[in-house]
C-alpha cells in the first residue's frame, strides 16, 4: 500500500524564520534589490520557501525565494538555496517559437534563404507526382513538369494549402473591394488563367491600373477596374459647349 500523503501544514519554526531567510538573502544580493516579505510556500515536511519582492530593473513581479529546512527535533534553521523566480503577476518573455514558425509572408529579403524541409508535405518528387495526384486533367501538366526537369513539384496537399490561402486572403471573394465590385474577375478581360487544377478557380490580374495587378485572384474576386465596367450617364464627363466667337468687341494687341 502507498504511504499516506503528508500534510502541507507549515512547520512553525520555519514559518517564523523570516529574518533568518532575509539575512541569508542579503549576504547574496544587494540590500536595495530586496523588498518586503511576500509570504511562503510549504515544499514538504520541514521544508519551506520564503518569498521577498525583487527590486531589480527588468524583473517586474519577480521574487527572491529562500528555501529553509531543519532536521528532525532540531530548531536550528538551515538555508537550502536562494533563487530569483517569477511571481504570479511577473513580466515574462513570450513562449519561444522556432524560427521557421515565426516567419511570415514578406519577411524574406534579398540574400535570405529558406530551404524547405526534406519531408515537406507540400512537395513530392516529380517522377511520383502522377501516382500521387491520379487526375486525368493533370496528365499533360505532369508531362510538362518532367520535361522541365524539376526535382519536386506541388503535391495535392500543397495545391490545396495554396488554394485555401489564396481564396481566404486579400485576393479572394470576401474582401471589401470584391464585395463592392461591379463584376467578378471571371468575366474580366484582364484575367490571365492559370494552367492545371488551380486554373479552375484562379487567374492572374493583368490590369496595370488595378491593385491586384500581377497577383493571383480568384474568379469570384473583383474590383472597380473590371474591363467591362461602364460609368453611368450621370458620372460620365460632360461635353464642353461649342466655342463662341466675339465679333462685336475687340482686343488690344500690343505692337512693337
Amino acid at each position: 500500500m502507498a504511504p499516506p500523503a503528508r500534510s502541507k501544514k507549515p512547520d512553525t519554526v520555519l514559518a517564523d524564520a523570516v529574518e533568518a531567510a532575509r539575512a541569508a538573502l542579503l549576504e547574496a544580493v544587494r540590500a536595495d534589490q530586496v523588498g518586503d516579505h511576500d509570504g511562503y510556500d510549504v515544499e514538504g515536511e520541514r521544508v519551506l520557501t520564503h518569498h521577498f519582492h525583487a527590486v531589480v530593473p527588468g524583473y517586474r513581479g519577480w521574487r527572491w525565494s529562500v528555501t529553509v529546512t531543519r532536521a528532525s527535533r532540531q530548531r536550528t534553521v538551515t538555508i537550502d538555496e536562494i533563487v530569483l523566480l517569477p511571481g504570479p503577476g511577473s513580466l515574462l518573455a513570450p513562449a519561444w517559437v522556432p524560427w521557421r514558425e515565426r516567419i511570415r509572408p514578406g519577411d524574406l529579403g534579398p540574400g535570405d534563404i529558406l530551404p524547405p524541409d526534406e519531408d515537406d508535405p507540400r512537395l513530392v518528387p516529380g517522377f511520383l507526382a502522377g501516382d500521387d495526384l491520379l487526375d486525368a486533367d493533370l496528365v499533360p501538366e505532369l508531362e510538362d513538369e518532367r520535361t522541365l526537369g524539376r526535382t519536386r513539384v506541388l503535391s495535392v496537399e500543397g495545391r490545396e494549402e495554396a488554394a485555401d490561402r489564396w481564396y481566404d486572403g486579400s485576393h479572394g471573394p470576401t474582401t471589401p473591394i470584391a464585395q463592392s465590385a461591379p463584376a467578378q474577375c471571371a468575366t474580366c478581360g484582364f484575367l490571365v488563367k492559370l494552367a492545371g487544377e488551380l486554373g479552375k478557380v484562379f487567374g492572374v490580374c493583368a490590369n496595370g491600373y488595378a491593385g491586384d495587378d500581377g497577383r493571383v485572384v480568384s474568379f469570384d474576386h473583383g474590383c472597380g477596374a473590371h474591363s467591362e465596367v461602364k460609368l453611368s450617364k450621370s458620372a460620365q464627363p460632360q461635353a464642353l459647349p461649342a466655342p463662341v466667337f466675339d465679333t462685336i468687341g475687340y482686343d488690344d494687341v500690343e505692337t512693337f
